[in-house]
């Protein structure tokens, strides 16, 4: 008689995997980040900003799938170390947009190395990570939509 895998058991949870896989990433970048004064999250917006400069708070948001109260004290540290700038918009006031100052621009030039550096770490070639990269957006993308159509119901 075989035994049942116990389906509350830690290690059984893929949800905990991809949590401590996250921190392990948080991690794995630090070295790369730290002498660039940067936080993995702050990075992560920073990267939004340098495939799209002037967005407003809530496209930087649904990109990184963050909510208002938790990207701005984030857009508050990266304003205040001055590598963007926030304003309000001139056609709707209420919309906060976000643009990269000439010091985050720059920025971009010297985070250039980390992907390629992580991925060494990682021990998986640009085309390994793009590939596996596309798998989690893909599991991503049926967690988002399950969590639409629970939401309705």
């Amino acid at each position: 008689m075989t035994k049942k895998p116990e389906m509350l058991a830690l290690d059984n949870q893929l949800c905990f995997a991809f949590y401590s896989v996250s921190h392990a990433f948080s991690r794995a970048y630090r070295p790369f980040l730290d002498p660039l004064g940067l936080t993995y999250p702050q990075y992560v917006v920073l990267l939004v900003l340098w495939e799209q400069d002037d967005l407003t708070v809530k496209e930087i948001g649904d990109r990184l799938f963050l909510d208002s109260g938790t990207l701005t004290p984030l857009l508050k540290r990266l304003e205040a170390a001055g590598h963007i700038r926030r304003t309000r918009d001139r056609k709707d006031e209420r919309q906060v947009r976000v643009l990269l100052t000439e010091t985050g621009r720059t920025m971009r030039d010297k985070a250039e190395e980390i992907p390629r550096q992580v991925g060494c770490v990682l021990g998986l070639s640009f085309d390994e990570v793009r590939a596996f990269t596309q798998e989690v957006a893909k599991l991503r993308g049926r967690l988002h939509d399950s969590a639409a159509v629970s939401a309705k119901s």
